[in-house]
Formats: structure tokens, C-alpha cells, sequence
């Protein structure tokens, strides 16, 4: 594996500020069922590392005094971890929007049978990976046979009532770009996956969101590997919007990882970056419960040009 932070260090992005705390993001641990070309976790099923219940409940004691509003879950796949069910009901007790970031195939793994009906109980957004609607380049990202597998399970949660007129099961879809460019425009891209999934599979969603593949872990060492990291580098540089940066998720979302480490995003989280609170090298959960983070500093290097190219790149999609 190639480290691209030495590569970031040296930067001119703008500095930014942190805005009132809106989502907490929450990694449950770097296990995963698959592992896909542009993975920026580095995940995958040899991966050990995962949240216990202790880390678990100073992650929800803080989620009930910060003031949050979402708790966004993730992984690897965040539902490997045998307390993902808990942390969903401890959120839903707290009267929090919980978000599943679901690479679907998990779904589809035996003794996972009825996680998706647990999900529409609870009311649980699902954001689920699926960077094409052809098989042949899912398969090429993410593995052979998993673009099936995913259409089994979008039916099956079109069953359930998910990506329908139920406001409270929603089902939005992500794309990433197979290689080293930006996306298309989320808008015609998200018509373009409607038509294609609606007619080829009888399947449908809420909304889909464009994100832009980061030059870190995984994709960044194959970048690294093929001579196309500097090239990519300059080709976000090049395409930095200055309005962008007002938007960008880490202003209002932080990211906690499976020991309960707390970063500015889940960039920063891959690459060791963590948030900076006057005082302490490194800042775990239970250190901020009387913490108000509203005009902290971000850490930000190179790598960051990534959400503000082009139409901009956030967990909830294009920012433009």
C-alpha cells in the first residue's frame, strides 16, 4: 500500500471553520464483506478492527449532549458489527435521524436476513453504494456478482416500502467514478440511474448522490501504482470551486472512528488527522461532552481539493 499523506501536507487550500454540529458520522469498524477498487477505508473482510460496547455508549452519551440531529453509520460495513442494532435504538430513543450507509450485498449475506426489515422498523435512511446501474462496471469496482446481489436487494427493500412515498424510508443511491474523474452532473446522472434501474430492473429510489473518488488509502495507492496521481491531483486542483468550501460536510459533521477517536471528516480519519481541540494531541468522545466545537479550526491538506472540485463532493452528494 502506497501513503499518500506525505503527499498532502504541504498545501494552500483555504482555511475553515467549523459551523454549529449538525451529524455525527460514527465508524463501527474496517470489516467488510467486500473490497472495492476505490475504497477509501481500505476495508475489507481481513480487516479486524471494530467498535465495542463501551466506546459504543460514550459515542451515545455524546450523541444526547452535543445537540446532533443525524447519526450517520459506516464501515467498512458498519452492519458486521454486533452492535450496530443497538446503536441504531439508542439513536431512534434519542429522537435522532439515523443513516445506514449500506453497500447492499450484506443484506444478501446468510444470518443477515432480516436486517432490512429491521431498518423500516426503525425508520433508518439507507445510503447504499452502486457506482454504476450496468453489471459490467459494478463488477469491475466492487467485485464479481455483486452488482446481482444489489438488485436482489434494492427489490427487496422496494418490498419493504423503501425509495417509495414513505418519507420515513428513504433509499438514496451513490456513485462513484470508476477512475481517476470527476462525476457527471448529479441531476442528469440521477434521471439516468432512475430510467435504467426502472426499466431494465423494476427498481426504484429517493435520490442519487455523486461523490468524488479521494486520492487516499486504497484508490490513492493505485493511483500511486498506475503514475496517476499526480495528473488526478492537478485535475482537482484545477477544478476547485471557492464557493465549495463554504459547504463542505466536515464544517458541520465530525467523524469518530471504531476507538472513538474523533476527526474533522472521514478523510481526514483514513489519513491519522484528527481534530484539533486547543490542548490535546488527539481528542477521543468523551473528551467533548462539554465541548462546543462552533468556530474550531479544520485540519485540511491537498487531499481536500477532492470536495471542493467541480460540483463539489460531500456524504450527502454534490454540494452545487
Amino acid at each position: 500500500m502506497h501513503a499518500t499523506l506525505p503527499l498532502f501536507r504541504k498545501t494552500d487550500f483555504p482555511t475553515l471553520h467549523r459551523k454549529q454540529l449538525e451529524t455525527l458520522q460514527v465508524n463501527l469498524g474496517y470489516l467488510c464483506n467486500q473490497r472495492c477498487v476505490h475504497c477509501h477505508v481500505n476495508a475489507g473482510p481481513n480487516r479486524k478492527e471494530m467498535m465495542d460496547r463501551r466506546t459504543m455508549d460514550q459515542v451515545i452519551a455524546y450523541l444526547g449532549a452535543s445537540g446532533a440531529k443525524i447519526l450517520d453509520i459506516t464501515g467498512g460495513a458498519p452492519e458486521l458489527n454486533a452492535y450496530f442494532p443497538y446503536l441504531v435504538r439508542q439513536g431512534r430513543k434519542l429522537g435522532i435521524h439515523v443513516i445506514d450507509r449500506c453497500n447492499l450485498t450484506i443484506l444478501d449475506e446468510p444470518g443477515y436476513d432480516d436486517l432490512g426489515a429491521f431498518l423500516a422498523a426503525n425508520h433508518v435512511e439507507i445510503i447504499a453504494s452502486l457506482p454504476c446501474y450496468l453489471e459490467e462496471n459494478v463488477d469491475r469496482q466492487r467485485g464479481k456478482g455483486v452488482f446481482k446481489r444489489s438488485i436482489r436487494v434494492l427489490r427487496a427493500l422496494n418490498e419493504l416500502g423503501y425509495g417509495k412515498e414513505d418519507p420515513e424510508l428513504i433509499l438514496n443511491l451513490i456513485y462513484n467514478p470508476l477512475g481517476p474523474a470527476l462525476p457527471p452532473p448529479q441531476g442528469t446522472l440521477e434521471a439516468e440511474y432512475k430510467r435504467e434501474l426502472g426499466n431494465r430492473y423494476d427498481v426504484v429510489f429517493n435520490r442519487l448522490y455523486t461523490l468524488t473518488n479521494m486520492p487516499i488509502e486504497r484508490f490513492g495507492s493505485l493511483l500511486l501504482a498506475k503514475g496517476q496521481f499526480k495528473n488526478y491531483m492537478t485535475l482537482l486542483r484545477n477544478a476547485h470551486q471557492e464557493n465549495n468550501a463554504q459547504h463542505v460536510m466536515c464544517r458541520s459533521l465530525i467523524s469518530v472512528d471504531w476507538r472513538g477517536y474523533v476527526y474533522d471528516c472521514d478523510f481526514n480519519q483514513m489519513l491519522g488527522l484528527p481534530l484539533h481541540v486547543s490542548g490535546k494531541p488527539r481528542v477521543h468522545v468523551s473528551d467533548l461532552m462539554d465541548t462546543d466545537l462552533a468556530g474550531n479550526p479544520i485540519m485540511v491538506a491537498d487531499h481536500c481539493y477532492g470536495c471542493t472540485a467541480g460540483q463539489g463532493s460531500s456524504c450527502g452528494g454534490a454540494l452545487v
